[in-house]
């Protein structure tokens, strides 16, 4: 993914109209992956007044998104047979997307202070998480 291809897929898309029902508080987060931090990205971010949380250089542990690919990904790993086309997998990835328990995501999300202070205490370095 470009720089480019992030504004507009993203930002544009999707981000600013998520922005305009949060209202003022709003904090977009986008980790240090080179197409986040791309000056269309930041000059897109700056026009449209989004603020956006400083992201430590070590801390992918904070990202919580990539827990949910993982279970994604487990899932369709796990499917007999796999899918064998793009339509096929783009089902099975609903599917799975669909059978993630809803505890398991409000559990990743309550569990963020405690990541965020393993973070803190391990100067963003590796953490149990």
């Amino acid at each position: 993914m470009t720089g480019h291809i992030y504004r507009y897929v993203i930002l544009e898309q999707h981000v600013g109209l998520f922005r305009g029902t949060m209202g003022a508080e709003f904090l977009f987060i986008g980790y240090n992956a080179r197409p986040h931090r791309a000056n269309i990205v930041d000059e897109c971010l700056q026009l449209e007044d989004i603020a956006r949380m400083d992201w430590p250089a070590y801390s992918p542990d904070l990202n919580l998104i990539e827990h949910v690919w993982d279970m994604l990904g487990r899932g369709i790993a796990a499917r007999q047979p796999p899918p064998t086309c793009l339509l096929e997998l783009r089902r099975a990835l609903l599917d799975e997307l669909c059978n993630i328990p809803q505890d398991q995501i409000d559990n990743l999300i309550l569990s963020m202070p405690r990541r965020c202070k393993a973070c803190i205490a391990s100067p963003g370095r590796h953490t149990p998480y």
